[in-house]
């Protein structure tokens, strides 16, 4: 029996980001505000992490909230009509329901439908993976345009006596549009997992022992010192291998911007590729707090408006956190 040809997809040969958008939660938490429960102090969490204050939502204010506000802003930076997206990709953990996704509804809210709708859950390496999917999605044709965005209210998981990671905890929103483009702009992903790692960040209960009485609701905690290891160690590593897929070197970087987990890990990635002075770091951290998926292209956002002569350039993207997880790529900034 001779089969027929399938008809498959295709699409451009390369893409690119062209347009981004960020949304804050709106209120701005200092570390004052935070310490007294878990017997803290504003010194303790400068000195460990960089954290000087965070961006938490209102409780009015949810992850479709805010997720609108930074989609809205990457569509008309764009340059792009929202009927022509047809994928949206929503990162995150905070979904208040496991059904369905938060990119429906988004899809619906920015104009995009009927477009394909879904969410991923890659905690903190979230983005980059979206980031990777959007760029296959395009190049084979499945879609013209694909809204990628970054969203988490990690908030409603902040215990108050919690000094594992409670303190870093921050709400908002990032958003990306991914588009065809005549030269390439974003790089092979390199990404993986190390699930042997699974417990080092996560929830301190199920929803299924909450449910039964047997604990109360999940809160986030993490082992600070195995995650700080890894991050260091294994991620400078993989933001290595992300320049050689790229084909770059560190000094052609115009900026280096990591998922926005913790200062010192921030600095000591930064030590441990090379960089020279004259690539930008982001580092949101110190006045948004860790927003997880969000905290990338959020970075990416408030970069651009502080240094606006990197736009065009090269910039190394991170991210790593709970699974373990992780994943880079090299992109050319709007």
């Amino acid at each position: 029996m001779t089969l027929p040809t399938l008809t498959q997809a295709t699409g451009p040969a390369f893409t690119r980001i062209l347009g981004l958008g960020a949304s804050r939660g709106d209120l701005v938490v200092p570390n004052e505000d935070i310490v007294a429960p878990m017997n803290s102090s504003d010194e303790w969490i400068r000195q460990r992490t960089g954290v000087i204050e965070r961006r938490r939502a209102s409780k009015e204010r949810g992850v479709i909230d805010m997720s609108v506000e930074a989609a809205n802003e990457a569509i008309e930076k764009s340059g792009i009509d929202a009927s022509r997206i047809g994928a949206v990709i929503v990162s995150t953990v905070s979904n208040t329901v496991t059904t369905p996704s938060v990119a429906a509804m988004l899809a619906d809210r920015v104009g995009a439908t009927p477009a394909a709708a879904y969410d991923i859950s890659a905690a903190c390496a979230g983005y980059t993976y979206a980031i990777a999917q959007a760029d296959s999605l395009v190049r084979t044709g499945l879609a013209e345009y694909v809204l990628v965005v970054g969203a988490e209210k990690l908030s409603m998981f902040a215990k108050p006596t919690d000094r594992t990671i409670s303190f870093l905890l921050a709400d908002g929103a990032g958003a990306a549009i991914v588009g065809p483009s005549e030269t390439p702009g974003i790089s092979k992903t390199v990404w993986g997992s190390d699930g042997s790692k699974w417990d080092a960040v996560g929830m301190d209960a199920t929803y299924e022992q909450y449910r039964d009485g047997e604990a109360e609701w999940p809160m986030m905690r993490q082992e600070g010192p195995t995650v700080f290891r890894w991050a260091v160690w294994e991620m400078a590593k993989v933001a290595k291998q992300a320049l050689e897929a790229a084909g770059v070197t560190a000094d052609q970087l115009a900026a280096f911007i990591p998922h926005q987990a913790n200062m010192r890990i921030i600095d000591e990635l930064a030590k441990q590729l090379g960089l020279p002075e004259s690539v930008v770091i982001a580092r949101d951290i110190a006045t948004t707090g860790n927003t997880s998926a969000a905290s990338i292209p959020l970075a990416t956002h408030r970069l651009l408006e502080e240094n606006p002569e990197v736009s065009g350039g090269l910039a190394l993207q991170i991210g790593f956190g709970a699974g373990l997880v992780f994943g880079a790529q090299v992109v050319v900034l709007p």
